[in-house]
């Protein structure tokens, strides 16, 4: 499929508020994925233009947005609400935007819990499936399913991809925690991968191929949630 070169926008936060974002809509896409950032890199971060080009090669389109305290230059993430606040209008901005296809939504690490934050507390409009990037279940070293506890009140189709070797997120912890969530919940694991979906060069295998393999699952989940 033909490369598309993202395009930049504006979305508005509030009067006289706005953060930068990043479209990528290639011809005759199936879906557009609203797309949260982590909390220590931004939408331009590799990582992040990786997945949407990889997205856009696929038929998917991509909004990547700020949350305020990135298009700041702050280092200190922004409290939920204000967080929930980024999501919802860049929910609405992908709907306008690619009013033609349905919109999933999520994000890398703290922009997809974040984003199921304000699923749980008010249904998205237009969304029909959550995607996650690496979910941080919890801190490095401190394992809880307490950051879960909100996912029980998203009723869509959510989907984990995430590395084994993920420290924000014990498979002993985040497996229970999907079975509870019951048909609605796919988790797809990484072998070998960590929390940014790196691998060691004893696995064998790099971490493109890691990449390839999460954005074939997305792609597939999109397909079934769509049918």
């Amino acid at each position: 499929m033909t490369i598309v070169a993202a395009q930049s926008l504006r979305i508005e936060i509030s009067p006289g508020e706005a953060v930068s974002a990043l479209l990528i809509q290639p011809p005759q896409a199936r879906a557009c994925y609203v797309f949260a950032h982590g909390a220590g890199a931004g939408m331009a971060h590799a990582s992040m233009e990786t997945v949407a080009a990889g997205l856009g090669k696929r038929g998917i389109a991509s909004l990547r947005y700020q949350f305020r305290y990135m298009e700041k230059g702050s280092k200190r993430p922004d409290a939920p609400a204000v967080a929930h606040a980024a999501v919802r209008a860049a929910v609405a901005e992908a709907g306008r935007r690619c009013a033609a296809v349905p919109l999933i939504a999520g994000g890398r690490s703290f922009g997809g819990r974040m984003t199921s934050q304000a699923q749980a507390l008010s249904p998205l409009p237009g969304v029909r499936g959550l995607a996650f990037f690496g979910f941080p279940l919890h801190p490095a070293g401190k394992p809880s399913s307490d950051r879960a506890t909100h996912l029980a009140g998203v009723k869509i189709p959510m989907l984990f991809l995430q590395g084994t070797r993920d420290a924000l997120a014990e498979l002993t912890l985040l497996e229970p925690v999907v079975n509870s969530l019951g048909s609605r919940a796919m988790l797809h694991l990484l072998e070998g991968a960590d929390h940014s979906f790196h691998v060691l060069k004893s696995s064998g295998r790099n971490d493109r191929a890691v990449m390839d393999e999460a954005l074939d699952a997305f792609a597939a989940w999109v397909d079934g949630v769509l049918s």
